[in-house]
């Protein structure tokens, strides 16, 4: 009998440590920041964004891959193993998803200074990208050329808008102020 007590609580145990173990914490906190806006605007935003506006000149249905090329190893989205349409849907999808890293506190820009985050223009602003990015997407799932030129240009009108606001200042000193 001792046995099976021990044995029934052993498991009784291990079980209640599982369900711990799969709830997550509750936490409020921002997640954690790693790249200046800069950094993330030059590593995420600025290639998605220039995969979303090539759809305007080039048909994506019509890329070529390279000869004797891996396609595995493309550092070119329209030419990689996920090329054509889908790069860019995937570029669209990537810059409406990273639209709310731009939201993160916390994240500075190059100079230093906060992004201003808490800014109703910069919402805005962010929520435009992510609309543009949506459109776009859209139009590059129904492999529509036109609405690809129709999106690029609300998705450039939304980042210059942003940059005239925050980046495009006199001296870096005064960006994101």
């Amino acid at each position: 009998m001792q046995r099976w007590a021990q044995a029934l609580f052993l498991v009784l145990a291990t079980c209640g440590l599982s369900l711990t173990a799969q709830t997550p914490a509750a936490t409020d906190a921002a997640p954690p920041v790693f790249a200046d806006l800069n950094q993330l605007m030059r590593g995420v935003l600025y290639p998605a964004a220039n995969v979303v506006f090539s759809a305007q000149a080039d048909n994506p249905g019509e890329i070529k891959f390279v000869p004797g090329h891996d396609p595995n190893m493309s550092t070119d989205p329209l030419t990689s193993s996920f090329g054509g349409w889908q790069a860019v849907e995937n570029a669209a999808l990537g810059l409406a998803e990273s639209a709310t890293l731009l939201t993160i506190p916390g994240r500075k820009c190059s100079n230093g200074v906060l992004a201003p985050v808490k800014d109703p223009a910069w919402a805005a602003f962010v929520q435009e990208v992510r609309d543009a990015s949506m459109e776009a997407y859209q139009g590059a799932k129904a492999k529509d050329q036109d609405k690809m030129i129709e999106t690029a240009d609300a998705l450039s009108t939304s980042c210059s808008g942003c940059h005239r606001k925050f980046r495009d200042r006199k001296t870096p000193e005064n960006r994101c102020k």
